[in-house]
């Protein structure tokens, strides 16, 4: 680049010559189309809908089935539990009503009037499933079991559960006029990735046997975990069990799998005499899951290309042609940032950035912005800017620079 002192003349011929120019906007694809995804299947398995979560970032890792929309018996006590410890304190006194003690089996046995720490309800709710307490706990927060399904179903939109429709706090079907209780094995993951973010409810879901009694202490109740994965396998961090008849076994849990976190949400796993489905599955998607992705950063420098300044100035010397090659400005934690992998796939790029701009640039604007892609999904955008600020070229800075340069 060629650069000489500012001389009066120069700075007015250019000056015209610069609010001349034609504008051009042209976007930088230098890593093309993002490919089809691609990559193996587990292979067979008996649930009707099944889905395989990272636990860190919400990806789907495998889906069968996995927007298709089906009842999900008990797993709905996982967002029961979740509003119960975001909406009440442990030591709130629960009342028994008389719709709460009607409850069908599996149930704790609780009697209208009777009241109950909601800390214990909730381990009789998580472990042993239980009806009854499901109920209880909808109505001290809730006000009725109807109110309560209100809140589920917007914390469930709040969670982008873009299919989900709860009706009954204890998963027991049930139909409406907004519909059959029901959600997706898709969103049964998205809403076991929130609940073990809450390390109380990651407490009570690990824990084998709890004993407890009403408030008035005249009876007492042990309760002991149905989560059966917690001894077939290490790093079981939490797990709901659920059966009805229409929903037949369904199953929804959390693993730590080296430095992974991984989901498994089932639907319509099996009906009577084929109980153990679900841990199959179970077992077969986190074996899966575990041997097929890794973690991988995937920051890259985007490439130095320069963009044109349309007439701009910079100091007092004049520029024949101004360009910014621009920066990234990232935290070195979110350059280190990691995304997990299947085998097949592959991270790309795709920077958008003008090929030329009109003055005044900002140090710090935005004149482009890199993407990354997991295949055909979206990971992640951040802005490209401008790395140094342009003067715009104009009558004022050529008046003040013929009299800087002759005058001072």
């Amino acid at each position: 680049m060629k650069r000489r002192p500012v001389g009066a003349f120069a700075v007015l011929f250019l000056f015209v010559i610069f609010f001349q120019m034609s504008q051009i906007s042209i976007a930088a694809d230098p890593a093309g189309d993002p490919p089809a995804s691609s990559g193996e299947d587990p292979g067979s398995l008996y649930a009707l809908s099944a889905v395989l979560m990272d636990g860190d970032s919400g990806r789907v890792l495998y889906e069968k089935e996995g927007e298709v929309p089906r009842p999900m018996a008990s797993t709905t006590k996982v967002m029961t539990c979740i509003l119960a410890l975001e909406n009440a304190a442990g030591d709130d006194y629960v009342q028994v009503s008389q719709n709460a003690a009607a409850q069908p089996e599996v149930k704790l046995g609780m009697r209208q009037g009777e009241q109950y720490y909601m800390e214990d309800l909730l381990y009789s709710l998580m472990l042993k499933s239980h009806n009854d307490t499901a109920v209880a706990i909808a109505e001290h927060i809730g006000g009725s079991t109807a109110g309560f399904a209100s809140m589920m179903n917007e914390k469930a939109r709040e969670l982008g559960c873009e299919d989900t429709y709860f009706i009954t706090p204890n998963g027991l079907d049930a139909q409406d006029e907004g519909g059959v209780h029901h959600t997706t094995a898709s969103d049964l993951a998205r809403i076991m990735k929130y609940a073990i973010a809450n390390p109380v409810f990651l407490k009570i879901t690990q824990t084998r046997t709890y004993t407890f009694s009403d408030i008035q202490n005249t009876r007492q109740f042990s309760v002991q975990n149905a989560n059966a994965l917690l001894d077939m396998t290490e790093g079981v961090l939490s797990g709901k069990t659920g059966y009805t008849a229409d929903a037949g076994y369904c199953y929804v849990c959390a693993c730590k799998r080296g430095d992974k976190t991984l989901i498994v949400a089932l639907l319509g796993c099996g009906w009577p005499a084929h109980k153990s489905y679900k841990w199959s599955d179970t077992l077969k998607l986190l074996e899966y899951g575990d041997e097929n992705f890794h973690y991988e950063t995937f920051w890259r420098e985007p490439p130095r290309q320069q963009t044109l300044v349309k007439n701009g100035v910079e100091e007092s010397l004049f520029e024949e042609e101004i360009y910014l090659l621009g920066e990234c400005v990232l935290s070195q934690e979110e350059k280190n940032r990691k995304v997990l992998l299947g085998e097949q796939e592959q991270i790309t790029y795709k920077v958008t950035r003008e090929s030329a701009i009109s003055a005044p640039v900002e140090k710090g604007e935005k004149i482009g912005e890199i993407t990354f892609f997991l295949d055909n999904e979206k990971l992640c955008t951040y802005p490209i800017c401008a790395e140094k600020s342009v003067a715009e070229l104009t009558y004022k800075w050529c008046v003040n620079a013929v009299f800087e340069e002759y005058f001072h």
